[in-house]
């Protein structure tokens, strides 16, 4: 990345982040921009901020990086990871053995640094959960629920699965599922299933407009830790759900991807904590050699 555009990126960054009152630590951010550093002129690059009490004061940056990368082995060499020796450090190159690769993402907070990387599959070709589970660094929590998915049509439509290094979760991304799993009977039936509090009428409302859902799946435990559903919006500010005042704000302000769409989650943790996050784009289309990256939009859904 032109040196430039690096110290812009880094300016931009600290700038927004301040919008929401947090202040940027360089020695968590600045080993992330240069470990891959020769990968973000092209990448499409996000700002999320969230309103629960596990994310306050923090700011989150993600961006995409094409396929020809080793994203785990970039971020060990470059001392953003330590390996322990988890199953969750064999995650990545175990999905790229077994199954095809569209590009990756990296997910760090410009507090707590580097967290998280996503593998995003070629769009239209949902993986197939019963191979996943299959994987010999997937969490048993997978095989556990299986029938969870199932039931509700999922078995065959995970798009991407992201893998956070710092908690020990994994995320397992759902789009281009049945209609009546966005409506509030199937939605608080999931979450009774999965053990986790009822949704209010808010966040029912809000549900019933996602095109995507997710859950978090840990090697700790079998239970499944969090639903989350998203929506994709020009105007974050017009949907059912009091975002609370600092998004409410950032939405306001953020001087970036004005005309692009926002990304909008709504989640429920297992002590009945329900949360929203607003995702905007810095970048939301590469700059050059798109065709590193064939599913740009696809990639961008979760960036």
């Amino acid at each position: 990345m032109p040196a430039t555009t690096h110290h812009e990126l880094i300016a931009g960054i600290r700038r927004a982040a301040a919008l929401i009152g947090v202040t940027c630590s360089p020695e968590k951010v600045q080993p992330v921009l240069t470990a891959f550093d020769d990968v973000l002129d092209e990448a499409i690059i996000a700002f999320r901020v969230a309103t629960n009490a596990r994310h306050e004061g923090e700011f989150d940056c993600r961006f995409t990086i094409p396929r020809h990368v080793d994203p785990y082995e970039r971020a060990r060499t470059h001392g953003l990871l330590t390996p322990s020796g988890h199953p969750a450090e064999n995650l990545l190159h175990d999905l790229a053995r077994h199954c095809p690769v569209d590009s990756y993402g990296i997910d760090f907070g410009v507090v707590g640094g580097f967290r998280k990387i996503w593998t995003y599959f070629p769009g239209g070709t949902g993986q197939n959960l019963a191979a996943l589970r299959d994987l010999p660094s997937m969490p048993p929590a997978l095989a556990h629920n299986l029938a969870f998915f199932a039931d509700r049509g999922l078995a065959d439509k995970v798009d991407i699965v992201a893998v956070d290094y710092r908690n020990h979760t994994v995320n397992l991304y759902f789009t281009g599922f049945a209609d009546h799993l966005r409506g509030p009977a199937e939605i608080k039936a999931m979450h009774r299933a999965a053990g986790l509090p009822e949704p209010s009428e808010q966040m029912l409302r809000f549900c019933g407009k996602s095109f995507g859902l997710y859950t978090t799946l840990s090697w700790h435990s079998t239970a499944i830790q969090r639903i989350a559903f998203s929506i994709k919006t020009h105007d974050p500010l017009a949907l059912p759900a009091r975002l609370g005042t600092k998004i409410e704000r950032f939405a306001r302000t953020v001087p970036y991807g004005r005309d692009d769409p926002k990304m909008v989650y709504a989640a429920m943790t297992a002590s009945g904590e329900e949360y929203y996050k607003l995702q905007s784009y810095y970048r939301f289309q590469a700059r050059s050699r798109l065709d590193l990256m064939p599913s740009i939009d696809h990639a961008a859904d979760a960036a």
